[in-house]
């Protein structure tokens, strides 16, 4: 032992360390147990009030646009340009 550490300071970092080694121990367990108890990932139960999810994208949309339509939308893009 140290000759500048008293015998309660020893005495009290023992204490601590034997304590966080049980509290580590002790979380360990509780955690494997809450592990074990949930149910796997893959066997959710289907919640049948929602409606059936598509597993594609839909389809893409085009609208062929007026030359009015055209040369309006060009100059809102040179405006929005304009600001910057």
């Amino acid at each position: 032992m140290p000759e500048h550490v008293s015998f309660l300071q020893l005495l009290g970092a023992t204490v601590l360390a034997v304590a966080a080694v049980l509290w580590v121990i002790g979380l360990t367990r509780v955690l494997r147990s809450v592990r074990a108890e949930q149910p796997s990932r893959h066997s959710r139960p289907v919640l049948s009030a929602l409606p059936h999810q598509r597993q594609a994208a839909p389809e893409l949309e085009a609208v062929e646009l007026t030359p009015a339509e055209r040369d309006a939308f060009a100059g809102l893009v040179r405006q929005l340009n304009d600001g910057r």
